[in-house]
């Protein structure tokens, strides 16, 4: 009798992973309740068991009580109870197994298909739940069939452990790549910034490498493809494009919209906020089927992804260049900066500060300039300050200002300058215009000059 109950608590330790000492106590409760059935004494009624020998030994205060005067009654308490306490801690050992594997992926074997569930068996003798919201809709499983899965969620529910897990998380993805990538999980050297994943159809994951000598787009897809495959290939033919990673923003919503070959981008930050314009031919390869791969690229890059083609991108384009000008304009009047060329300056008709004229004119910002024969003057001599307008500067005999004539050739720093004919005050951006505006015809007569001399020496050919 001991040696036996000595030999079913091992074999149970062993099947079950429950400890020893648990299944004692849990002996020892189950005769308590016997004991009190049969005598129906309520106090000083203790039951111990010898770890060792396995020997039971039972009193009622001072009075031993020998288990074979318990009957039969007696004894199916007892087993019941038993029963009860093995499924406690069995549940027990089960939830604490995963719930510290939540986040993981686990290996089940396919137990039933209770629908629209299906019940997954553990290898630790436990059984899971896959949802049908958790399945991959073009999945469908055999009894005995081995899947990978996704630790989602562990709860106690009464007196078993409910297991909730998952093939449709994007999680999942990610674990797999760890699995088929070893310079991902290994050697740390690429990284997963993000995935977006639609499950059974497509996904979307963006890489990034530590190591400018690895290419994370190439790590990931293997040599002619395999690593990638093998991926696809636990997902059901899951599509699984692979896109560079940038911080910058402007790049990564570039390459989470290919294969689209995108036109321009503009950025609305307060409201995180993306408008794409692409080519009327491009607009199918950037929605993609159903919506999918605008719908994944806005998921993987955090933005609001709004698509314009044809006219409409042309007339959305030059709609957000004239605000952004308006709003750069408005910026630097407020700050009393120049503006910049590419938002209305000085090649858009705007106004230049005397440091930026002088750059301009000089080649570097204030520098002196020496006129043939003249003293040195400054950007602050020549213009003044940058708000004023400039007024010719009064020659040295006291005469009136010459007026000022376009060279016939390029002018170079060594050049003589005079201010342009003007009845009153000439601007900076006036002098900077005829300046740039008599350049243009100047070399547009060389350019003539050059035609008709090429033209005279052919015709002496000829003759």
């Amino acid at each position: 009798m001991n040696s036996e109950l000595l030999r079913v608590v091992d074999e149970i330790h062993r099947s079950r992973s429950i400890d020893k000492e648990l299944l004692f106590e849990g002996i020892e409760s189950a005769l308590i309740s016997a004991v009190r059935k049969r005598f129906g004494h309520e106090n000083d009624i203790t039951v111990t068991i010898d770890r060792t020998t396995g020997e039971i030994k039972a009193t009622d205060g001072d009075q031993p009580i020998a288990p074979e005067e318990l009957g039969r009654i007696a004894a199916l308490t007892a087993k019941q109870v038993m029963i009860q306490k093995i499924r406690e801690a069995e549940r027990d050992v089960v939830y604490d197994e995963y719930i510290r594997r939540v986040g993981q992926v686990i290996v089940g074997k396919v137990l039933r298909y209770e629908k629209p569930n299906y019940i997954i068996e553990l290898r630790s003798g436990g059984e899971g739940l896959l949802p049908a919201r958790e399945q991959i809709r073009s999945e469908v499983y055999q009894n005995g069939e081995t899947v990978k899965l996704f630790v989602l969620d562990v709860r106690k529910v009464g007196q078993r452990v409910k297991v909730i897990l998952s093939r449709s998380h994007p999680e999942l993805l990610r674990h797999l790549f760890e699995e088929e990538v070893p310079e991902i999980k290994e050697y740390r050297i690429i990284e997963i910034k993000g995935i977006a994943r639609d499950p059974g159809h497509r996904a979307k994951v963006a890489v990034y490498s530590n190591d400018s000598k690895v290419d994370c787009v190439g790590a990931c897809v293997g040599i002619r493809g395999s690593r990638i495959r093998a991926i696809v290939e636990e997902l059901s033919g899951e599509k699984i494009d692979i896109v560079r990673w940038d911080e910058s923003p402007d790049m990564y919503l570039q390459n989470s919209l290919r294969p689209a070959e995108l036109l321009m981008l503009n950025l609305d930050w307060e409201e995180h906020r993306a408008s794409v314009f692409v080519e009327e031919d491009q607009l199918s390869l950037a929605i993609g089927r159903r919506g999918m791969n605008v719908r994944l690229a806005a998921k993987l890059t955090g933005w609001d992804i709004t698509l314009f083609s044809g006219t409409s991108a042309t007339d959305e384009s030059r709609k957000f260049i004239t605000d952004e000008r308006a709003k750069a304009a408005r910026l630097a009047q407020r700050r009393g900066e120049p503006l910049p060329a590419q938002m209305g300056g000085p090649s858009a008709g705007g106004t230049l500060s005397k440091e930026a004229a002088a750059a301009r004119l000089f080649g570097d910002d204030g520098s002196p300039w020496k006129a043939p024969g003249e003293n040195k003057i400054t950007a602050d001599q020549l213009f003044g300050d940058s708000t004023s307008p400039w007024t010719p500067p009064t020659p040295s005999d006291g005469s009136s200002p010459s007026p000022w004539t376009p060279p016939p050739v390029s002018p170079s720093v060594d050049s003589l300058w005079s201010p342009p004919p003007s009845a009153g005050p000439v601007s900076p951006t006036q002098v900077s215009d005829s300046l740039y505006r008599d350049l243009e015809k100047s070399d547009a007569g060389e350019e003539t000059a050059e035609t008709a001399e090429t033209t005279e020496s052919v015709e002496s050919t000829e003759d």
